[in-house]
């Protein structure tokens, strides 16, 4: 019966790589799906297109132009430190789908420019509209788009095209971190972007489960089972320091 070995070793593959495909699934599962059915509701509007109602930052570096929310930083008004549009309300669970062009401050493609879309984040510094906490990054350069970064705390904790664990680590600030996959080639994802033009942007968080998305390519997929991970907090979007640049948003959809 030299057959029933063969078949039990048969099995075991089976199983391994069925344990494999379940993972992957609830890193990279249904959620992430881009065909008409998910599409149908994007969530409701939290930018009426017209006014900041809704929104608080700094004055002087935000306004609505064309419809966009408008965040410029020039030579003559220049952000001293990172500094935030704050939505009024908080986030937990959520689908977050808005458009965003980045470029100099005078509408031309910069890769000098840095922006984000912080989420279950915090505020740390009330008077100039200072967070901390996850961020769903994007530039007008060629390494940072797409990536999970997180403002005032960990740093990097998944680069673009990454499936990451992360688990408690040597301290609080310092997670382990796991590469378990890939969900593409970084600079195939690079690819997806249009340079100083309008790209969506796609954030889902459910529970530990966080995934990034623009113009329809996933860019990481993370979950966080460490105990700083952020399961609420408030949303905002990035107006960085440093060179003069200009980061536009419309079409902001929530769906909790």
């Amino acid at each position: 019966m030299k057959l029933l070995p063969t078949l039990l070793a048969l099995a075991s593959i089976s199983l391994t790589a069925a344990q494999a495909v379940d993972t992957v699934e609830i890193l990279n599962g249904p959620a992430d799906n881009q065909g008409p059915a998910a599409a149908v509701n994007k969530g409701k509007p939290i930018f009426n297109g017209k006014d900041l109602t809704g929104w608080k930052g700094v004055d002087g570096f935000w306004t609505v132009q064309d419809g966009a929310i408008t965040g410029k930083n020039t030579k003559e008004n220049a952000a001293k430190e990172n500094t935030f549009l704050i939505w009024e309300g908080e986030v937990g669970d959520f689908e977050l789908t808005c458009k965003y062009k980045i470029t100099d401050d005078k509408g031309q493609p910069s890769g000098g420019a840095n922006s984000g879309i912080q989420y279950r984040s915090k505020v740390v510094k009330p008077d100039y509209s200072v967070v901390a906490g996850y961020q769903a990054d994007f530039e007008g350069g060629k390494k940072y788009s797409g990536i999970l970064y997180e403002e005032k705390g960990r740093g990097i904790l998944a680069e673009r095209g990454q499936m990451v664990v992360l688990t408690e680590g040597a301290a609080p600030n310092k997670p382990k971190k796991e590469v378990i996959g890939s969900v593409g080639r970084p600079d195939e994802l690079q690819d997806a972007i249009k340079a100083g033009d309008w790209n969506e942007y796609r954030v889902v968080a459910k529970g530990n489960q966080l995934k990034h998305f623009i113009n329809g390519r996933q860019m990481v997929s993370v979950k966080d089972e460490t105990a700083v991970g952020a399961k609420t907090g408030v949303l905002a979007f990035q107006l960085h320091a440093g060179p003069p640049m200009m980061v536009q948003f419309k079409d902001v959809l929530l769906k909790q």
